[in-house]
């Protein structure tokens, strides 16, 4: 049988090979980049779902339209205008989470052969759905404050990109928060060189304490022809319910309706009882009570993983204590003749009783070996501290 050459060009997601490990009995899985799932407001869901069924049946399990199921574009736009982003229900489209609509811009935007600019490290599937398409990924340094504008503005010179793929708030896997300041510079940067910038923002919401600046699409207004440039995509699955596939693209005009056409293509539209559902969920108002539950829960899981690894870990391992979000990013220093090999440890730590995931495949270019990823967000107190011992123990 023969393939088309464009799988060529990705393989698969080193994660997913991770994870044919995890059915080892007892192990403590830090390895996840998704929520807990005993954290889903499964009574608002089922209440929403009846509701969906009950007051609009047949539109809700009948074919829709492409663009999205208006009322649940009207309540992400009213969800959307509650963060400060001025958008009308016409002026975004549901897609199947998030991913889709990552797959979307790879399919607008990306020639074979085309530059693309991602951070460094970033999304794993992010990488590889660029790539599937033909595109020449580059990476760009990050710090804990996001992405270097100073690099990036140096590599937009060089490489002239089709656009920049940036997930500005509680990156996975970073953690890293892109601070105001550089938020301001890369919309004046995308103007000033005519790149589109693509924010990711699946876990804006899950804040711990403070929250983070504004958005970049929130704060377009404040940058004067920067909406022309920018394309905000947001997803319910990380803050609601991964199972649920709702999430959206915000874009200019021109660019929406090539990425409705593709869409049409692929799949004619996103689930209507998903959306139906999505739609009477936001409309009762049950969000804010998730949210700050997920919140409190998450920040004392972040705030014992942190503990424990400075406890465990010691100089062995350092890292930034996210704001936010899922996921530690760290680096092994190799201290005391320690261990280094990210890769070396997670064998190691799949033998005490551990996992989580090497950071490598996380960078497009030139990967960092000594790096990797840990979420609490699966994971209880109690196992934390026990898992993290482990981890202790295999460096």
């Amino acid at each position: 049988m023969q393939f088309a050459d464009r799988l060529n060009n990705v393989e698969t997601s080193a994660i997913r090979e991770l994870f044919k490990l995890l059915g080892k009995p007892g192990i403590i899985s830090f390895a996840g980049g998704f929520p807990d799932s005993a954290m889903f407001d499964v009574d608002g869901i089922r209440d929403a779902s009846q509701k969906a069924l009950s007051e609009e049946p047949g539109a809700a399990l009948q074919y829709g339209a492409t663009e999205g199921y208006n009322p649940l574009r009207e309540q992400l736009a009213a969800f959307m205008q509650a963060k400060g982003v001025q958008v009308a229900a016409d002026g975004l489209i549901v897609t199947t989470g998030s991913q889709q609509a990552l797959d979307l811009i790879g399919k607008t935007l990306v020639d074979p052969g085309a530059k693309v600019i991602v951070e460094a490290p970033t999304f794993l599937a992010t990488i590889q759905c660029f790539r599937l398409y033909g595109a020449q990924v580059i990476g760009a340094p990050i710090d804990a404050d996001g992405v270097q504008v100073d690099k990036l503005e140096q590599l937009i010179a060089e490489h002239q990109p089709r656009f920049v793929y940036l997930i500005p708030t509680f990156g996975n896997p970073s953690g890293a928060t892109l601070s105001l300041e550089r938020r301001k510079r890369i919309l004046e940067l995308a103007v000033k060189t005519k790149t589109v910038v693509i924010e990711d923002d699946p876990y804006g919401d899950l804040y711990f304490g403070k929250a983070p600046p504004a958005s970049l699409m929130a704060l377009t207004a404040q940058v004067p022809g920067s909406r022309d440039w920018l394309v905000h995509c947001g997803s319910l699955s990380k803050v609601l319910s991964p199972g649920l596939r709702v999430g959206w693209m915000i874009a200019p005009p021109e660019l929406l309706a090539k990425a409705t056409m593709c869409k049409q293509f692929s799949d004619a539209h996103t689930s209507t009882f998903a959306q139906a559902t999505a739609a009477q969920y936001l409309k009762a108002g049950r969000m804010p009570a998730t949210l700050a539950h997920v919140r409190e829960v998450y920040a004392g899981r972040a705030r014992t993983m942190g503990e424990c690894l400075k406890k465990e870990l010691g100089d062995a391992i350092e890292f930034t204590q996210p704001g936010g979000g899922l996921f530690f990013w760290a680096r092994l220093t190799g201290a005391n003749g320690k261990l280094k090999d990210a890769g070396e440890l997670a064998k190691r730590a799949i033998e005490k009783g551990v996992a989580f995931v090497p950071g490598a495949p996380f960078y497009a270019t030139n990967p960092d070996a000594s790096t990797l990823r840990l979420s609490f967000a699966t994971v209880g107190e109690d196992k934390i501290v026990e898992g993290v011992g482990r981890l202790g123990s295999a460096v």
